[in-house]
């Protein structure tokens, strides 16, 4: 499902060539006042530009305007910092400008389903930063939440606890000496054993439970 798709911009700022290749009836939107076409009958996504000095005030404006449409930002030179201060203002997702129009046709199913789309480094800083503010919570009841990690083999459960510490799919391979292969194997195992679709959700999964002593790899 990738209709409905809105470029809002200013009449200053070019519409990315691989954004009009990804939707070809996508709706261009120019106007001095930006949030002026948004209203709450419109579906789809909000695609917005960096370029745009008020990109912010933009994404909370059109959030206030219609909360159910997701907000993507395209940056011409993108950076976490950036990436995360998209999302703090209400952003879905977040991708390079001269993404594959393949990529920017996906990253619209995703966050049309209500998923979150982010770059792999700035997916490792919201990982790490939401297992850390999630250890500091108090743990739920046994008898109310199954633990997660009670589903896990051991070497499952070493990937797992590296992986909500932030670390990408090398890192991980490197600290336990098996391959990246290995690794994405491990994680395909582990999100379906608990039904997550990303690291953002295996972080909170796994927060549900208490996390055992290290055990011996398997």
């Amino acid at each position: 499902m990738t209709t409905d798709q809105h470029f809002l911009c200013s009449p200053s700022v070019a519409v990315p060539p691989r954004w009009r290749e990804a939707f070809a009836h996508g709706q261009v939107h120019t106007a001095p006042d930006l949030m002026a076409p948004v209203t709450a009958d419109w579906s789809g996504v909000l695609w917005l530009s960096s370029d745009d000095p008020d990109w912010q005030h933009d994404i909370k404006k059109s959030k206030q305007h219609n909360a159910r449409l997701p907000v993507v930002l395209l940056s011409g030179t993108p950076d976490p910092r950036e990436g995360l201060l998209a999302l703090a203002a209400g952003a879905s997702g977040y991708t390079h400008a001269y993404s594959l129009a393949e990529l920017l046709r996906e990253l619209a199913v995703v966050v049309q389903h209500g998923g979150l789309w982010v770059g792999p480094e700035l997916l490792q800083r919201l990982v790490g930063s939401t297992a850390t503010a999630l250890a500091k919570l108090p743990n739920p009841s046994p008898s109310l939440v199954p633990n997660p990690w009670a589903a896990l083999s051991a070497r499952e459960a070493q990937v797992a606890r590296a992986v909500t510490a932030g670390r990408s799919n090398k890192e991980v391979a490197d600290s336990l000496f098996i391959s990246e292969r290995t690794v994405k194997a491990h994680l395909g195992a582990i999100f379906e054993k608990l039904a997550v679709r990303d690291r953002l959700q295996l972080v909170v999964r796994l927060a549900a439970g208490a996390d055992p002593d290290t055990p011996p790899a398997r």
